[in-house]
Parts: C-alpha cells; structure tokens; sequence
C-alpha cells in the first residue's frame, strides 16, 4: 500500500518544466509576452513564431514563416479521397481525429525523428489542420474540398476553404483574435496527452491524435459547444433568469463558467466577450451576445463564478456563421501551435512521463487452488 497521497487530477502537481507559456498569479503569458499584449498587438502567426522560437519574428522572419506556411497548406489528393471514404455521420472530432492520424500516412518524414525532420513536420501540422477541418465539412455537406489560395493567412484561409468565397475582413480579423487567445495553455490536459506520448519517442502524428482525442471531452475542448446549446435552450434574453434558477435548482452545471487555474476570472474572456459584442452588433444578432452577458452577471451574484475562454467563443464562432459542432475543431486548429512548440521541446529535453499511482486495492492476499475458492 503506497504511503504518498494522490492529487485527484494531477491539481497541483508540478509535472515538467516548460518556457513555452505560464499561468502565474492569473496571468496567462506566452514566451513571457502577456495574452493581453499578444491578443491587441499581435496576428496568428506572429504567435506561431513565437511559441515555435524564443520570441516574436521580425518582419523578415514572419514573411519566411507565412511562405512555409502556405506552401504546406494543401494536401495529398489521395488524402482527400480517403477522407470522402469515412462516415459522415461522426462527429467532426471523429474525423479530425482520424485525419490527423491519416495525415502521417502521406508524410514521408512521418518517422524520422530527427530535429531538423520534427520541425519540418511542425509547420506541416500548423499549416493542413485548417485544410482538413475545412475539406470535412465540406464533404459532410456534400460539397468539394476546396484548394487553399495561397498568400492568405491561416484565418483567412480556413473561412476560404469552408466558404469556397473571399472571407470578410471583419471575419478573418475576429477568427485571427480568436486563434490567439486558444493557442496554448501550459499543461492542458491536450497537451499534456501530447507530451506524454512523445515522452516515449513517439512520432509527432501520434502525440498530435492523442491531443486531438483528448481534447474531444466535454470538460476540455467541447465547453464552447455546451455553451451555444445552452444559449440556443434559453431562447431570449428575457429567459435568463429563469433559466438560470431551474438549472440551479437541479444542481445542473453551467458549461463556460469557472477555471481550475484561474481563480479570478479568465484574461482570455474579456477580448472574446469585445469580440461577441462587436460581432452581433455589425451582424444584427445582439441577443446572442445580450443572453450570454446577463447569464455572466446573474452567475457572478448567485454563484460567485466568472466566465472562461469557452463562454464567450461559442457566440463568436455562432455569429460567424460557424456550425456548432465545428466549435472543438476550431480550437484544435488554434491550439496545434501550442501542441508542436511543446511536443518539440519534448523532445529536446526527453525523459519518459511515467507517474507512480495511489494503489487503493486490498491488503496483499495469496491465491487458493480454484476448488477453494466459493
């Protein structure tokens, strides 16, 4: 019987040591560059290039990154066929999942785990999960996969390819914020899945699939789903409180509400919620924004809770025309450059993650011949 106490849920254990991003006092930083800083001054892939290296590109480095960038955006079209092939009645983290594991099927590098290789495959990743998200839900729809033009910036690119249409500025600037804000998160559980795996010298496609299959939970990635529906159940502004109430009432739990790392609110909460307010206002559909912040204000007086990333997002991508079960895989296609920076400082500085566990069984026994036991 272990005589060390376990931490339910790993809360507060110190796991590994990263510089990628920290959670300190409530702050949220990304290479030391705080998420406030980032989200008001920065693009997508600005902070692509500064998960992947030690700090912010200059312009000529940032030009160097959106050409790999582009170049490696399309597919094989032998992958594409594939894709046709898989069941459109799964969800789309179903398939994503199962994409992302297809896409190092096509990969030539897929084992080569050098540095140089790794990297390489790095910006492969960053570069095709708006491509496989998009040609999926083109494919459930019916409609071709659609070629990415090149020259557009991830965000841009994703609503070209879902659209087959030049994206709207506005759009493409609230996806770009949006991105920023989910691109990495310390040791999520996602990537923490992501490091374990390449932990044992896995490939970087397999940590990848773990990441995508774990962010898939309710109780990760598919909080912004939960969040809409919710928003979709109450209906109008006017059945807030009410609802609210009920729910309460039946100890239901409130999805988009509460952090287990911040204790003082989401930083990340406040430029999604700008982005709700700016997006229903230029569309005509405030009531979405309007429902989600009194149920933020009626959850802070009865229940002293504060929205988090998720709360806010799911009004956004709704607004934008986004269908509800894409929400997790646009969080995917954000947070792949979280996931490479660390699968990739991994394995630079490897040690197998391998945790002791609380054994909880019964006191040491011996076995009886099989005619004695009954």
């Amino acid at each position: 019987m272990s005589t060390e106490t376990a931490n339910k849920g790993l809360e507060g254990v110190v796991a590994l040591s990263s510089s990628v991003s920290s959670i300190v006092d409530g702050v949220l930083t990304y290479r030391s560059y705080d998420i406030d800083d980032l989200a008001e001054n920065t693009t997508f892939e600005e902070v692509i290039y500064l998960l992947l290296n030690d700090d912010l590109p200059t312009q000529a480095q940032l030009d160097q990154l959106n050409q790999e960038l582009s170049a490696a955006r399309p597919v094989d079209p032998a992958f594409l066929e594939v894709l046709k092939q898989l069941p459109i009645t799964h969800s789309p983290m179903e398939r994503l999942r199962t994409g992302i594991s297809l896409l190092g099927l096509y990969d030539n590098e897929s084992e080569d785990n050098s540095k140089a290789a790794n990297r390489r495959k790095a910006i492969r990743l960053i570069a095709q999960m708006p491509t496989v998200i998009a040609a999926q839900e083109r494919i459930r729809r019916g409609k071709a996969p659609v070629d990415p033009k090149p020259n557009l910036s991830t965000a841009a690119s994703f609503l070209q390819m879902m659209h087959n249409t030049d994206p709207d500025p506005v759009a493409v600037e609230a996806l770009d914020k949006a991105l920023i804000l989910h691109a990495d998160h310390e040791l999520n559980a996602s990537t923490f899945a992501a490091r374990q795996t390449v932990s044992t010298l896995a490939d970087i496609y397999s940590a990848v699939t773990s990441a995508v299959g774990t962010l898939k939970g309710p109780l990760h990635g598919g909080a912004n789903e939960q969040v809409i529906r919710t928003l979709q159940k109450i209906g109008e502004v006017s059945n807030v409180k009410d609802f609210l109430v009920d729910a309460l009432d039946n100890k239901e739990r409130i999805m988009g509400f509460g952090h287990r790392v911040y204790k003082d609110g989401d930083p990340r909460a406040k430029h999604l919620k700008k982005m709700s307010y700016e997006l229903g206002k230029m569309n005509g559909e405030m009531k979405w924004y309007e429902m989600s912040d009194m149920l933020e204000q009626d959850m802070l007086e009865k229940k002293g809770m504060k929205p988090n990333v998720d709360f806010y997002s799911a009004s956004v991508y709704f607004v934008l025309g986004i269908p509800v079960d894409l929400y997790t895989p646009i969080f995917a296609l954000s947070r792949i450059s979280g996931w490479v920076a660390h699968i990739l400082e991994q394995y630079d500085n490897n040690r197998l993650i391998r945790p002791r566990a609380d054994y909880t069984g019964p006191a040491p026994r011996v076995s009886k011949p099989i005619a004695e036991r009954g």
